[in-house]
């Protein structure tokens, strides 16, 4: 077990806290002896039993993609065969053990990590995650990890940061499960570095000595023990009371320390210290007498294995560089880049001794920067494609402007938003024809990202196609497919997309993808515009996408197969699009199609399904910190179903405030159609009735006849009918006739069906033949397709009964319905119809029956007590309490403890 001094109490605080699974960083200036800490505490994992994935970066490493994670890694090679195929591909490419094939997918790797730490944490088994110096981890490595361990909450983490490094709280530690325990660790005293110094120099000095040494190196063991070789090489010891005859810095103290070698082997070691990885062939090649070496390493600066040499401490390196005088250390560079034996050293040692423009250099600079992007590392090869770009020479402004592109394609690929598109910006500034439309279309793809408004996407892409030079090309199909889906007119992403199928047909394979979602669209956009719905390019396009869907369109088939009530299809092609996106580690695309799965079930009355689903959207929109709205939006119209009007109306509140913002259309659509709703359903009709007034004028603002996720007509004509605006209910009704004649769905049969039955109460008219459609409609649709719709038209039933005094009727119809309600959760619809059964002269509408078991736990949980409270006074496991806490939950229409003792407090009202 790695020796420590003077640190018994941080090696428990930390131990135990480890121990609780709470994240530990380490953090102090350099040389405190945080790694010594670090490897105390790993042996201590490694002698408990626990699996220990250790890495300690360099600085010189932080350029080696995934360096740092191949290490963490390794240990868990055996469990890679268990990987679904991308994860596979993508970590066996890390790790070096199989040729890169086309790109590495970073999000397929992080994912892949995440699944080896989540098996490798199976069962009772423990598993720690050491990082020394996390500062200096790759940022290829950094991102992966961060992904993994915010995910896998049962690792152990033990993380270093040196305190002037450490810029925030490394690798996101702070917002991991678990309480973060940051140990500041503290200088030593006289009588530990006492022990340090005996341990590390074998030497021991007179107390008066050592304490002046610890009172000038403050404590710190790497500079106390400098100052004691520094003390060793005087003369004579000094004298008690006398000065240390030099400063005590550390930069100076490192220097001299390494300034008494001699000359071979300070020169070596300063080869050594410019390399990524001192390769002991790759210093031979360098001219390097291993034998130059030995004063180094007997002085404890270095250490040697079989292959390589490693600096004792990174300062050790540091402090090498630092004293390279400028021009030897180019020298150096160049020394290094002419016999280095692997290309990216090469690539690397070039960039700093290249100073003025040249073509070899530029060109193995892009090399490498391809060999990077390939691995999948888009952030290291952003920076070699800059510095790529720096060394072309002006007579080749062409090759400058693509290898700026490429770089500003790379930090968009990393999610670096601000600088893709200031680059990109950048690029289309200085060139033009197929290079400036290429960085248009790059920034008008990064504010598609960043959510920025779909204005600027749209108007920048145009630009882009403006500045292609030949208007009927493949490059100019491209940015047509971009652009019909930046548009929200369905006019014109119909003539975009159109577009793009005509120019990108029979080209390259690899527009294969983009040529589907380009079908998608046409087929999207001209259903929206109001044309008949052309099967045969939805047919097209599922064949030419085979296994993988295409990210322009994918959502497409499901969208339309929900719009006319195919639930299972819509179902089963989000399903099978979301094994792929975890597959790959595609997070973004998990959050939308977890979304449309949501909004899914939420069409078809699941409404338990539904919740899980959007909860699952919710947690992961907070993990990514993308800004989108849908799973919120979503969220509030579940909860408006449920009879949690408050919530729904501040969800549509925020929605527009947030949609007027960044003037996003759809949003603002989507949320107006909630605002609506939830207005409806808590009887403020005059309300509904004039925002969905405005949602109309939005859509038709827009062109947009046939908006296929959204089905408000029928809830309009509601709200008409009860304010008493006839004229506008029949308006509304004609609206709904031409969208049940253009394209006749289940919902829309039912909605005529309903609509009209409140158009001809609300007239006075005899509405017999209205019920008897209701039944009709009913009977059309199966009960499983629209469950809460078929229950509406047995509520619009009653009401009209009602009205006609037809009291009988009208309780066996609300009856009914409140059942319908109750079955699939829809609180605020079953409130509806028991309101409406109490003014028919009826029963008082009865509380919805629990169990003794339900009643008690309900009753419990409403005092506040908690599941291990509860459990303790029935005598019955907190597994029981919380399966009957939710099918409280589901019976009252309520989705969280908090909303409890009011729910509870109504039943008792209903049911005394």
């Amino acid at each position: 077990m790695a020796l420590v001094f003077g640190r018994d109490a941080v090696l428990e605080q930390a131990w135990g806290s480890l121990v609780g699974g709470d994240p530990v960083l380490l953090t102090g200036p350099a040389g405190i002896g945080k790694s010594a800490l670090w490897r105390a505490l790993r042996d201590r994992a490694d002698q408990a039993g626990w699996l220990v994935l250790a890495c300690a970066p360099a600085e010189s490493e932080s350029s080696l993609a995934f360096a740092a994670l191949a290490d963490l890694l390794r240990p868990l090679e055996s469990w890679m065969i268990g990987l679904p195929a991308p994860q596979r591909a993508a970590v066996e490419a890390a790790l070096l053990t199989s040729i890169v094939n086309g790109t590495v997918d970073e999000r397929a790797l992080a994912a892949a990590t995440r699944s080896l730490f989540a098996a490798a944490g199976a069962g009772d088994r423990r598993v720690l995650v050491a990082v020394d110096d996390a500062p200096w981890l790759d940022p290829a490595s950094e991102r992966a990890l961060m992904y993994a361990l915010r995910r896998v909450p049962e690792a152990a983490i033990l993380v270093t940061a040196r305190q002037e490094a450490s810029d925030g709280t490394p690798l996101g530690l702070d917002r991991l499960a678990g309480r973060m325990r940051r140990i500041d660790v503290e200088p030593l005293g006289v009588g530990a570095l006492h022990h340090v110094l005996r341990d590390r120099l074998g030497v021991t000095f007179g107390r008066p000595l050592l304490a002046r040494m610890v009172r000038d190196s403050g404590g710190n063991p790497l500079l106390v023990t400098e100052l004691a070789r520094a003390v060793l090489r005087l003369p004579r010891l000094p004298s008690p009371g006398e000065d240390l005859p030099f400063s005590a810095t550390m930069s100076r103290v490192l220097a001299e320390s390494v300034g008494v070698l001699p000359t071979p082997s300070r020169d070596a070691v300063r080869l050594a210290a410019l390399l990524s990885v001192a390769s002991l062939r790759d210093l031979r090649a360098a001219g390097v007498d291993l034998a130059d070496l030995d004063a180094a390493e007997d002085a404890r600066l270095i250490t040697l294995d079989e292959s390589a040499v490693h600096f004792s401490h990174p300062l050790y390196a540091a402090a090498v560089r630092a004293d390279i005088p400028a021009g030897l250390r180019r020298r150096l560079h160049r020394r290094l880049a002419d016999t280095v034996a692997d290309p990216d050293e090469r690539a690397r040692q070039l960039a700093s001794c290249v100073l003025e423009p040249e073509t070899g250099a530029a060109a193995e600079l892009e090399a490498a920067a391809e060999r990077q992007r390939r691995r999948g590392a888009p952030q290291i090869a952003a920076g070699l494609y800059e510095q790529s770009a720096r060394l072309t020479p002006a007579p080749f402004p062409a090759d400058q402007g693509r290898r700026r592109l490429a770089a500003a394609r790379c930090l968009y690929d990393s999610g670096d938003y601000r600088p893709a598109a200031t680059a990109a910006e950048q690029v289309a500034a200085v060139c033009d024809g197929e290079l400036k439309a290429e960085a248009l279309l790059l920034r008008a793809e990064v504010a598609w990202s960043a959510d920025e408004p779909l204005s600027v996407a749209a108007e920048t892409a145009e630009r882009a196609l403006a500045a292609t030079p030949h208007p009927a090309s493949p490059a100019a199909g491209r940015i047509h497919a971009h652009l019909s889906l930046f548009h929200d007119s369905p006019e014109s992403a119909r003539r975009h997309a159109e577009a793009a199928c005509e120019l990108l047909a029979g080209t390259r394979p690899e527009d294969a993808e983009l040529l589907a979602g380009s079908l998608l669209q046409l087929f999207f956009n001209e259903v929206r515009g109001g044309r008949s719905p052309r099967l045969e390019l939805l047919d097209q396009a599922l064949a030419l996408e085979g296994e993988r869907p295409s990210w322009l369109g994918g959502t497409v088939p499901a969208i339309w197969w929900r719009s006319v009530d195919e639930h299972d299809k819509a179902r089963t092609r989000l399903s099978s699009m979301l094994e792929q996106a975890v597959a790959r580690g595609d997070e973004p695309a998990q959050h939308e199609l977890l979304s449309h799965l949501g909004e899914t079930e939420l069409v078809s009355g699941q409404y338990e399904t539904a919740a899980r689903t959007i909860a699952a959207a919710r947690d992961l929109g907070e993990q990514l910190g993308t800004g989108l709205v849908g799973e919120t939006w979503l969220a509030g119209l579940l909860d408006a179903h449920r009879g949690d009007l408050e919530r729904a109306r501040r969800v549509a509140e925020e929605g527009l405030r947030r949609a007027e913002a960044v003037d996003d259309p759809w949003a603002r659509r989507i949320h107006l159609a909630l605002s609506a709703f939830t207005a409806l359903c808590d009887g403020r009709t005059g309300d509904a009735a004039a925002t969905y007034r405005a949602l109309a004028a939005e859509a038709d603002a827009t062109g947009l006849a046939e908006p296929l996720s959204q089905r408000f007509e029928p809830d309009w004509i509601e709200a008409c009918a009860a304010v008493g605006d006839v004229a506008t209910a029949r308006v509304v009704l004609d609206r709904l006739v031409v969208r049940h004649e253009r394209l006749p769905r289940p919902w829309t049969t039912l909605a005529l069906a309903r609509s009209r039955a409140l158009l001809a109460a609300a007239r006075g008219e005899d509405a017999t033949e209205a019920v008897g459609s209701l039944e009709a409609a009913r009977s059309e649709v199966a009960a499983h397709v629209l469950p809460l719709d078929r229950a509406r038209c047995l509520l619009v039933a009653g009401v009209v009964h009602r009205r006609a005094r037809r009291r009988r009727a009208a309780r066996t119809a609300l009856e009914g319905a409140a059942a319908e309600f109750a079955a699939i959760g829809a609180l605020a619809f079953e409130r509806r119809a028991r309101a409406e059964l109490a003014r028919t002269g009826g029963r008082k509408p009865s509380a919805p029956e629990l169990t003794a078991t339900e009643e008690r736990v309900a009753r419990l949980a409403a005092e506040g007590r908690t599941n291990r409270a509860i459990a303790d006074a029935l005598f019955i496991s907190p597994k029981t309490v919380e399966a009957n806490l939710a099918r409280v939950y589901q019976k009252l229409g309520i989705s969280s403890r908090a909303e409890l003792g009011a729910a509870m407090t109504r039943r008792n009202e209903a049911d005394p």
